[in-house]
């Protein structure tokens, strides 16, 4: 059974004069403040939410 993979996600810039959107992206998946960093699975849906916002965030594949 593979093994799956663990992304490292933490927030590189402030939401503040972005759109609602952005900040509820950041709100999803857990990022509160700035150099904040969370782990979440691998999948479509955490994908998806950091290509909404692949600016305000740095990504490792742990």
């Amino acid at each position: 059974m593979a093994k799956s993979k663990i992304l490292r996600i933490t927030q590189i810039k402030s939401g503040i004069g972005y759109k609602i959107k952005a900040k509820a992206t950041l709100k999803a998946l857990g990022l509160r403040k700035m150099q904040q960093t969370v782990e979440h699975k691998d999948s479509p849906t955490i994908r998806g939410m950091i290509n909404v916002i692949p600016y305000l965030l740095k990504v490792e594949e742990v």
